[in-house]
């Protein structure tokens, strides 16, 4: 039997991790350690403004209301594509649920910050839309906050997967480029 040996280490943050970013802010730490998503990979962005009630007694913003900002800047991509949702879902007795949410955090967010929120739907599947997100400073390049969200088409009343419309692909199709085959 081959024995595996794991060493675990822990990261201490530097000071500057905690400090005010400018507005603009730009670090090689969230550009090149991983992070994939960049402003320019986004058509669609929603903006906030960090209030008191969404931090945390560190000054920053509370883990879950990520994804607040997260399924509301979703809800406000697809008004934005002319598609109401939750009509269709009534009409049709189909609709989304989360199956998967993914919250990667590269620096703080903090109070009174602007933010634009980028959505983006990266993949559709048989029954699944695989969206990507992330929190930049209004007006600024590198996302501080990185996450996916998987939703699956579903009978309201089996609670089944069910495909995925033409009408939707084909709507999501007109601004999300890389998905038409």
């Amino acid at each position: 039997m081959v024995s595996r040996r794991i060493t675990l280490s822990l990261i201490r943050p530097t000071r500057r991790l905690y400090e005010t970013l400018p507005v603009g802010y730009t670090d090689s730490r969230t550009r090149n350690a991983g992070n994939p998503m960049s402003r320019e990979q986004f058509w669609f962005f929603h903006p906030f403004r960090v209030r008191y009630s969404e931090i945390d007694g560190q000054g920053v913003v509370f883990n879950a209301h990520y994804l607040t900002y997260f399924d509301t800047t979703i809800t406000e991509y697809f008004r934005a594509l002319g598609y109401d949702q939750y009509a269709d879902a009534k009409k049709s007795g189909v609709d989304f649920h989360v199956v998967k949410s993914v919250i990667e955090y590269k620096a703080p967010v903090r109070f009174d910050w602007e933010l634009d929120v980028g959505a983006r739907v990266a993949r559709i599947g048989n029954s699944s839309l695989t969206f990507e997100l992330a929190i930049f400073l209004k007006g600024g390049g590198d996302a501080l906050v990185t996450g996916e969200i998987v939703w699956v088409n579903t009978d309201q009343k089996t609670h089944r997967p069910v495909p995925i419309s033409k009408e939707i692909r084909d709507l999501i199709a007109t601004r999300e480029r890389h998905l038409v085959l």
